[in-house]
């Protein structure tokens, strides 16, 4: 099928606190409404059956809980009410932003997937409903072809959004396509935890995913487009994920995703949006991919040189250098133990470090996390390992493997420039998750295997 998805740069209201009315929200709203119907109509001329937009992308960010209220259309649960804004739109009030969206998808025959901010009234006999009465949720829609609202999610793992309100429950969200059967929606921070996004594709058996986000970069381990790509991978699945543009922000890295290709958009330098449209296959349930699990030799290798400790993502990693042009390494962390075979192609100058992180991750959110990375180092002294760096010159060939605890394991492979390569072979082997590669496309610049314990969240 034809998927698009747009990487959107959303025009921000000057001032997010200030409170506004309705009709001043609505007139901001209409100003990146406009550019949605814009890439709508491209998309659809080049064919895509379903395009999807960003988080944050109608309404911006950094509102408090009163000054987004005017900004907030009614939240309509799909199996209440079939509804078709577009054709329907007296039915409710405080739904101008759907009745757009609604047309756009009707116009253009398209299915359309967006996020904007809903309210929905609540009685105080509710335990749950907050003290002015009103739910508001983060919340994703999807439109079929015929411009009818067929799903609502809302955000379950809020990132300091002040503004929303996190369901009590999780919704299991999934929408039927006729050109690629079920899609599942989940939202930006929803992806780094079991509920509702994990939980839901495999539970549901779900093959392909439609992915809001307003994401900011975090590398080494978290850039949006290798996080992306690592959970397409590891569940064998499509992904198609839109991401905001403000690379002030750090905020870029949108793709269309396959288990063993990919079509990505990461920029930092230029302003504006930017729309994907790619053909992929239709993943069945019982489809295979060439990552196969393949033998590996799993040798316990000697402890290396000895190790330094360097904070990466706000995490205390223990590291060993990579010292030769080839060798064996072992790194340990708490009950986690990391190995790596490498080759380099040729001597370089840089530095590169396998470190390993095994424990409760507890800035901008908490969650565990068992980590295993070889990655380029900002500098030459082993101080330097663990910063942000986007370029890179070395070729490695490397087998790494680890004693994961947990088996969701999100295999990383992210080249110079932030660009994605694909592993050779991965999976499991001997109680060691392993991803082996000869020959990366440009330098490497991380090479890692990401796991996620939820049971010790």
């Amino acid at each position: 099928y034809i998927a698009a998805v747009y990487e959107h740069e959303s025009v921000l209201s000057p001032n997010p606190t200030a409170l506004v009315d309705r009709r001043a929200a609505l007139a901001l709203m209409a100003k990146n409404l406009d550019i949605y119907e814009q890439q709508v109509v491209v998309a659809a001329g080049q064919g895509a059956q379903i395009i999807v937009f960003p988080e944050d992308g109608i309404h911006g960010f950094n509102f408090t809980r009163r000054s987004i209220y005017p900004y907030l259309d009614l939240f309509l649960p799909v199996h209440s009410v079939e509804w078709n804004p577009c054709r329907e739109p007296h039915l409710f009030n405080d739904t101008e932003v759907l009745q757009r969206l609604s047309c756009m998808a009707l116009k253009n025959k398209i299915f359309l997937v967006a996020n904007l901010g809903t309210k929905q009234p609540c009685k105080h006999v509710d335990p749950h409903c907050p003290s002015d009465g009103r739910y508001q949720f983060n919340t994703n829609v999807v439109f079929d072809n015929d411009g009818v609202l067929v799903a609502t999610y809302r955000k379950h793992n809020l990132y300091f959004e002040d503004a929303f309100d996190a369901p009590a429950e999780a919704d299991y969200v999934l929408f039927d396509t006729p050109f690629a059967g079920k899609f599942g929606v989940f939202t930006c921070f929803d992806i780094l935890f079991f509920e509702p996004a994990v939980n839901l594709v495999r539970q549901y058996n779900v093959k392909q995913v439609v992915y809001p986000t307003a994401w900011m970069n975090q590398l080494p381990l978290l850039s949006a487009v290798e996080f992306q790509q690592a959970f397409a991978t590891a569940f064998n699945i499509n992904v198609l994920a839109a991401n905001i543009h403000h690379p002030t922000l750090g905020m870029t890295g949108s793709g269309i995703y396959t288990p063993v290709k990919s079509f990505i958009y990461h920029n930092m330098q230029s302003s504006g949006g930017k729309l994907i449209v790619a053909e992929i296959p239709v993943i069945t349930p019982d489809y295979k991919t060439s990552l196969e699990k393949v033998p590996c030799r799993v040798s316990q290798s000697e402890e290396s040189s000895p190790p330094f400790y360097a904070e990466m993502m706000y995490d205390n990693f223990t590291f060993v250098p990579v010292q030769e042009d080839k060798g064996e390494l072992k790194v340990c962390a708490n009950t986690l133990c990391c190995y790596l075979r490498y080759q380099r192609a040729a001597s370089s100058p840089e530095l590169y470090a396998l470190g390993a992180f095994d424990g409760l991750h507890t800035v901008h959110g908490t969650y565990y996390v068992q980590a295993c990375a070889l990655v380029k180092c900002g500098g030459l002294h082993f101080s330097s390992c663990g910063q942000e760096v986007t370029d890179a010159t070395a070729l490695i060939d490397f087998q790494l493997w680890a004693n994961m605890s947990t088996p969701y394991v999100f295999p990383l492979l992210l080249t110079s420039g932030v660009t994605l390569d694909f592993a050779d072979h991965m999976g499991w082997k001997n109680d060691h998750y392993f991803i082996n590669k000869n020959g990366t496309s440009s330098g490497l610049l991380t090479a890692g295997l990401y796991g996620r314990w939820y049971e010790k969240d």
